[in-house]
């Protein structure tokens, strides 16, 4: 049988097919053997299997990349494992990337979460503390505020604390449980609350 070879000018040019010389291509996974038909060129090659030249130049020892002949079989490098490779990498970043966003977002919540009931708990614990709430704790802590600045340790003479209470009243106890206690049981006796306690305050300048 007579093939004709056919020497190729440029990177275009296609290798020529004799009469009756049909060949098929054989697909491997990593490398791909080619045999090369007519319309066929390296750069052709290069581009459907997603080689390069250069590459394909160097798997088959090519001197000039130019000349193929029709009939010859080509070892064609693919780019498959690297391809599958970089999947598998981009995949694992961005499951990584979606792991470190959930931990993030999860402890960003737990931290807020966390401080709220740290406020929540001291909201508490301050209102069991001064014995009131709501209207009556605000007109507490503004007569606690016009007596000692909220001082627990302000002494005047006979008066102590933060409500700067008789001594007598605090019966030597002044802690500042007791305090707030005393001072809730002198408020009740004397004025009922602690609003109408502000509003005598506000009238005489003591209570």
């Amino acid at each position: 049988m007579n093939i004709k070879k056919a020497l190729v000018n440029t990177l275009g040019t296609v290798a020529v097919v004799g009469a009756g010389l049909f060949a098929t291509n054989v697909t491997a996974n990593a490398d791909t053997n080619v045999t090369v038909k007519q319309g066929d060129s390296v750069w052709s090659l290069a581009n459907q299997y997603g080689s390069s030249v250069s590459a394909i130049e160097s798997a088959n020892s090519l001197s000039n990349s130019n000349l193929i002949y029709v009939g010859q079989t080509l070892n064609v490098p693919t780019s498959t494992k690297t391809a599958t490779t970089n999947s598998s990498s981009v995949a694992s970043q961005n499951y990584t990337s979606t792991n470190n966003q959930a931990s993030q977002s999860t402890t960003s919540q737990a931290t807020t979460n966390q401080a709220t009931t740290t406020n929540n708990t001291q909201s508490s614990s301050n209102s069991a503390s001064t014995g009131v709430s709501g209207s009556e704790a605000s007109a507490k802590a503004w007569i606690a505020n016009k007596e000692s600045g909220g001082s627990y340790s302000a002494t005047n003479g006979q008066y102590i604390g933060k409500y700067q209470l008789s001594s007598s009243y605090l019966n030597g106890d002044y802690s500042a449980a007791n305090q707030e206690k005393v001072a809730n049981s002198y408020v009740a006796s004397r004025y009922g609350s602690w609003s109408a306690a502000q509003s005598f305050w506000q009238a005489n300048g003591w209570y």
